[in-house]
C-alpha cells in the first residue's frame, strides 16, 4: 500500500486562497489523501474475464475477473479419482481376520473338550498336542496377517494424506485465480485486459479507499504538545469560494521527526521553519476528493 500525495503549485494557490476566505479559523491545513492498493496477479495463465473500468466502485472480495483454471481443474479431477481408488484399497481388518479368529475359537473349544477326554483316558495326549499346535500356527498367521493389513492401511493413509495436501494446494491456486479487490474503493488505474497472459506479481489494477480519507497536515512544535494519537478533531473541507463543510476526524499518526515546512502548506505560525506531519482520518460522505484542500481545528 502507498499513500497518494498530491502537492502542486496549483494546490498551493488554493491553500492561500482558502486560508484567506476562512479568516484563519483553523490550526493546521493540508491535503486529503487516500490509501491506495495495487492488486497483483497470484496465478499463472490467461486472463479470461476482467470486468472493471477506471472510476468504477468495487467491493472487497467480490470477483471482478479470473485467470484460466482449466489445467488446475483437470489435475484436481485426476487427484480426486486417485483418492477414490486409494480409499477403495483400504482393508477392513475385522472382516479380513474374522475367518482366522473363528478357526482359532473353534479349535479352542476342541482343546477344552480333548482336555476332558484325556483326563478320562478317552483320547490321547498326541491328539491334544496336535490341536495346540494348530492353534499356535493360526495365532501366528493371525498376527502376521494383522501386521500386514496394518502396514498396508498405513501406507494407503499416507498416500491419502498426500493427495489431500495436493488437493488443498490446487484449491488454493484456483482460489488465487479469482481476481478481487481487498478493499472497498474506486478503481484508479487498470493495467491489464482480458486475453493477456498473467504471471504472479504482475499488477492488474490500482484501487483507492475513498470511503476513508486522510488529511495530511503539519503542526508546529507548540501545537505538538497539545496533540495526541486518538484525539478527536474537527476537519473542514472546501465546498466553494466561501463555504466549507465540517467533519469529525481522529488523529491517527504523528511524525516523531521535524521537517522544514513544505512550500505548499500553510501553518498557524507562518514564521515556523520546522513542523511535524500528522494524519487525521475522516469518514468520507462522497464529497471529499483526493487532493482537495482541508483544514483541521484541534
Amino acid at each position: 500500500m502507498k499513500t497518494y500525495q498530491f502537492l502542486t503549485g496549483i494546490m498551493a494557490a488554493a491553500l492561500l486562497t482558502a486560508c484567506g476566505n476562512n479568516n484563519g479559523d483553523y490550526d493546521a491545513s493540508g491535503i486529503f489523501e487516500t490509501t491506495e492498493v495495487i492488486v497483483s496477479v497470484k496465478a499463472n495463465g490467461e486472463i479470461m474475464r476482467f470486468d472493471i473500468e477506471e472510476g468504477q466502485d468495487v467491493k472487497p472480495d467480490v470477483p471482478v475477473g479470473y485467470i484460466d483454471t482449466l489445467q488446475l481443474s483437470l489435475k484436481k479431477w485426476q487427484l480426486l479419482a486417485t483418492r477414490t481408488a486409494t480409499d477403495s484399497r483400504v482393508l477392513d481388518e475385522s472382516r479380513q481376520l474374522s475367518s482366522l479368529r473363528q478357526q482359532i475359537a473353534n479349535l479352542e473349544r476342541e482343546r477344552k473338550r480333548y482336555e476332558g477326554l484325556v483326563k478320562d483316558d478317552a483320547a490321547t495326549q498326541k491328539q491334544l498336542d496336535d490341536i495346540n499346535y494348530q492353534i499356535e500356527v493360526l495365532e501366528k498367521q493371525l498376527a502376521a496377517t494383522q501386521e500386514q493389513i496394518s502396514s498396508s492401511n498405513s501406507s494407503l493413509s499416507n498416500q491419502s494424506t498426500s493427495i489431500e495436501a495436493q488437493l488443498a494446494q490446487l484449491d488454493d491456486q484456483i482460489s488465487n485465480s479469482v481476481i478481487t479487490s481487498p478493499i472497498a474503493g474506486t478503481i484508479l488505474t487498470k493495467y491489464a485486459e482480458p486475453g493477456e497472459y498473467a504471471a504472479p506479481g504482475r499488477a492488474l489494477f490500482k484501487v483507492s479507499d475513498v470511503g476513508n480519507m486522510k488529511l495530511r497536515t503539519y503542526i508546529t512544535a507548540d501545537q505538538l504538545t497539545a496533540l495526541k494519537i486518538g484525539q478527536p478533531v474537527k476537519v473542514y473541507a472546501d465546498r466553494g469560494k466561501d463555504e466549507r463543510k465540517e467533519y469529525d476526524g481522529i488523529v491517527t499518526w504523528i511524525s516523531d521527526k521535524a521537517e522544514f515546512t513544505p512550500k505548499t502548506i500553510q501553518t498557524r505560525d507562518e514564521r515556523a521553519n520546522l513542523v511535524y506531519a500528522i494524519k487525521v482520518d475522516v469518514k468520507n460522505d462522497g464529497l471529499i476528493k483526493r487532493g482537495m484542500y482541508g483544514e483541521v481545528k484541534f
